[in-house]
């Protein structure tokens, strides 16, 4: 991975670009990121959002709240509808970046699966990562 990197939606509307290495990589299987993405998990890249840059477009919102009440903000592009990142409100000093709007995501290298308990029965999680229950710490 080269920084800074970037990322975008499928039309081009949408283009950010990230100044600082992730923090976090992982692969959550809640049933809202299942929504949200259309699949069976969310391949997510957590950045600090002070070295995260919006440099063309808006992003369309959808909120609902998490599983401990909290907003979770998740930004799509308005015009083709690719799902780019999420906001969480228990903490603000962070973004999460979905894999798939990299612009090379043959990087991503996840660290561990969350929330397997709501994981499909037909996904194979990767047999070496850490699997937890819920959110971990909880």
């Amino acid at each position: 991975m080269d920084l800074p990197f970037g990322g975008g939606c499928a039309c081009g509307a949408i283009r950010y670009a990230c100044a600082g290495a992730p923090r976090y990589m992982g692969n959550c299987h809640c049933t809202a990121c299942q929504q949200a993405t259309g699949s069976a998990y969310f391949p997510a890249v957590m950045v600090k959002e002070s070295e995260f840059s919006l440099l063309r477009g808006e992003p369309s919102w959808f909120e609902r709240p998490s599983d401990k009440g909290h907003p979770m903000r998740r930004g799509f592009c308005p015009a083709c509808g690719s799902p780019l990142f999420l906001l969480n409100g228990a903490n603000a000093a962070v973004r999460v970046l979905y894999a798939g709007s990299l612009d090379d995501p043959s990087w991503y290298r996840p660290s561990r699966e969350i929330y397997v308990a709501s994981a499909q029965p037909w996904d194979l999680l990767h047999p070496d990562l850490p699997h937890d229950e819920a959110m971990p710490g909880r």
